[in-house]
């Protein structure tokens, strides 16, 4: 195996376990999303107010950030101690950048709006980002 094959393996590996983890993360939250009864307004993000239209796109998004937190924080991430923490500062970048930019921006409202919704988010995507990293560290860890 060339160093090369090793390097696309790994990195195919990480990704994997980022998915993973973006999966485990993106049901947890998905659960307090639901409980809140906010999939409706995710399903609004591609024209829907269905809330299993919601979960679909919350996954998918979902899949994409444990992805990238793979590529990112992969190599950083090697103990639980590690992957716990960066995934709690990427669940924060994307606090910032889904519900206080991106969502908005795509929806035509006001982008940093803070309420007490703000704050459930960012709990929210603390919990996200924590699933996140633990599960990546495992995935990984499994060899």
């Amino acid at each position: 195996m060339t160093a090369l094959t090793n390097r696309t393996t790994n990195t195919s590996n990480k990704v994997v376990g980022g998915i993973a983890g973006g999966i485990a993360g993106g049901i947890v939250f998905g659960l307090v999303m639901t409980m809140m009864g906010m999939m409706p307004m995710i399903a609004g993000l591609v024209g829907s107010q269905s809330a299993a239209v919601g979960w679909i796109v919350h996954l998918v998004i979902s899949i994409f950030i444990g992805a990238t937190f793979a590529l990112i924080f992969g190599d950083r991430s090697t103990t639980y101690t590690t992957g716990l923490l960066w995934g709690l500062v990427y669940g924060v970048v994307w606090w910032v950048l889904g519900p206080l930019v991106i969502m908005p921006a795509m929806m035509g409202m006001p982008l940093f709006m803070f309420d007490s919704m703000t704050l459930v988010s960012l709990v929210g995507h603390l919990i996200y980002g924590a699933v996140t990293g633990l599960v990546y560290v495992w995935y990984i860890s499994r060899g």
